[in-house]
Formats: structure tokens, sequence, C-alpha cells
């Protein structure tokens, strides 16, 4: 949620139009100060909402993929609605599966680890959420308990390794690999779809990111995994 102040009284229903132009796949140059390399770059842009019209103040909410610069986007908006705009506020209420009901102030963290030196480590479990929340919002595959210790040390996950998984997925889809307890594993990119992940053999995930140390499940000799 961000507020939008533009540099001269434009009619409304010309700043309803410009921001629905800015809806779909922009291009997007990073503002000089900014920690990428500046050049032209794709990001889509979900939804942009006015909230509220005060003038030359524009209250809205905007939806965006990650490494979208809102300052930018609203620069650029000023641009085509020929008078210039910048941003006054911008207040993140959302980052993948978290929002503002999963926020604690740095008060509450102290005061968990306190308790937690001294025995309670409730409060702390409040604070900090299991990793797998994060990808809450991935699909998962779910993979046997003797394919776990090869996948901790980097190996991509082939078909004979998954015990169940969730339907809908396709190739290229970032994928969360978990143990059958509930575990965050690994993410990584499917190579196959759902269908073709329920055949015997081939490569269905390439593994991205390792989460979970090595040795947590016993190792085995023969691995369904390949480098």
């Amino acid at each position: 949620v961000g507020l939008m102040h533009i540099h001269k009284e434009i009619p409304e229903h010309e700043i309803y139009q410009v921001c629905n132009e800015f809806v779909g796949k922009i291009m997007q140059m990073p503002p000089l100060k900014s920690a990428v390399k500046r050049r032209l770059r794709e990001r889509q842009i979900y939804y942009f909402e006015v909230i509220e019209i005060d003038g030359q103040d524009v209250l809205f909410k905007v939806g965006c993929e990650a490494g979208t610069y809102i300052r930018k986007l609203i620069h650029d908006l000023g641009k085509k609605l020929g008078c210039g705009a910048h941003m006054a506020e911008l207040r993140r209420t959302k980052a993948g599966p978290f929002d503002e009901s999963t926020l604690v102030t740095l008060q509450d963290l102290t005061d968990a680890f306190y308790y937690y030196e001294n025995g309670n480590e409730k409060y702390l479990r409040y604070c900090i959420q299991p990793i797998e929340n994060a990808v809450r919002h991935l699909p998962k595959i779910y993979v046997l308990d003797s394919a776990v210790d090869s996948l901790c040390h980097g190996a991509n996950l082939n078909v004979p390794g998954i015990s169940k998984l969730d339907s809908g997925i396709t190739n290229e889809d970032v994928i969360a690999v978990i143990t059958l307890k509930g575990e965050l594993i690994c993410y990584g990119n499917a190579k196959m779809d759902s269908e073709e992940m329920l055949g015997e053999r081939g490569l269905a995930v390439k593994t991205e990111k390792v989460f979970m140390l090595p040795g947590t499940y016993p190792k085995i000799d023969k691995a369904d995994y390949e480098k």
C-alpha cells in the first residue's frame, strides 16, 4: 500500500485509466541507486488498485513480482500522466505467503529469547515460524525416507524416490520437496508434469536450494537420484 503524489491536478478518470495500463507485464529500468545492474527488465504487475484520490494524492494498492521497484513504477506512471509523480509513502503488507498478521516486533523477539534462555521456548516458537511456512504456497512432492539424504547432499530427484505429490504440477514449476513427516528438504524446478511423475523413471526435479542438513536422515547405499 502506498501514497503517490501527482505533480499537478489530473482528472480522476485519467488516473484510473493510466494505473490500469500498468497492470500486466511491464519493462522497468532500475533506479540509479539500486542493488542490481541497471538494465531494462521485465516485471509482472498483478494488480494496481486506486483506493482513494484526494487532490494530487493517490492512495493505492499494488501486487507485483519480486524485484519490482515501486518508486520507479510511480515515476513511470507520472511520466505517462504527463506531469510527473513521486512516491510519498510505502508500506509492504505482504511478501509471498506472509502478511501483516505474522509480524512481531524486535521487542517481542528479545523477550521471547529471554524466556527461551530461561527454559521456556513457547514464545520463541511463536515469533520464529517453521521454514515450511515459507513454501506453503508452492506445489509439493513428498519423498521416501531412503531418498532424503541424497537430496540433502544436492542430488536431483528422480521418479523412483517419490512417494506422493500434488496434482497440477507442470514442467519448470518451482517445487517444494518434503519428507513424509512434512519437513522441508529443498526446492527445485520440475522437469516433468504430475502425470509423468507417476511413471517409473526419469528426472522429476532439478534441485536448486537445499535446507535440510546432511545426516538428518540415514544414508543409503543405492540412491534414486543423480548428481
